[in-house]
């Protein structure tokens, strides 16, 4: 299969790349506003598109170019899993030029996505680092518990 890195998306790959979040769990409720301002915001944006131009890949990152990166959203369309196309997405994220001077680069996964991820050097094992969430639904009355 032939494909190649794009790293900003077309009004029509946009609403190809809502349908990827329409079919995922932890993605179906996402809007094409929300969607168009989360890229806008994003530092990187690394698309797979086929030669029909039809995005097949996805993932975006947030950093600072020199101390953290995230990675977000690495999202293979369910036809063209299992063919490797998550490997080079991820590998053009760790290799790509403006993250090369990054010190630390993270991400969210499933538990059956671990061992993937760490044939790329990620590791679960941070230490006694833990990691927090604010929720804003939940955050309203916390305050006065202090």
């Amino acid at each position: 299969m032939d494909f190649r890195f794009v790293d900003n998306l077309t009004e029509i790959q946009i609403f190809q790349l809502l349908d990827l979040y329409k079919n995922e769990f932890w993605s179906k409720q996402r809007t094409y506003q929300d969607v168009v301002k989360m890229l806008n915001a994003s530092d990187i944006i690394i698309g797979l598109v086929d030669d029909d131009e039809q995005l097949i890949g996805f993932t975006r990152v947030l950093t600072d170019f020199v101390y953290r990166a995230t990675i977000y959203d690495v999202i293979i369309k369910s036809s063209h899993r299992n063919q490797g196309l998550g490997v080079k997405l991820i590998d053009s994220i760790i290799h790509h030029p403006r993250l090369n001077q990054v010190e630390q680069i993270a991400l969210h996964c499933l538990p059956e996505m671990i061992t993937f991820y760490e044939h790329f050097g990620f590791t679960s094992n941070i230490g006694s680092i833990k990691l927090m969430y604010r929720y804003k639904e939940l955050h309203k009355d916390s305050l006065n518990d202090y």
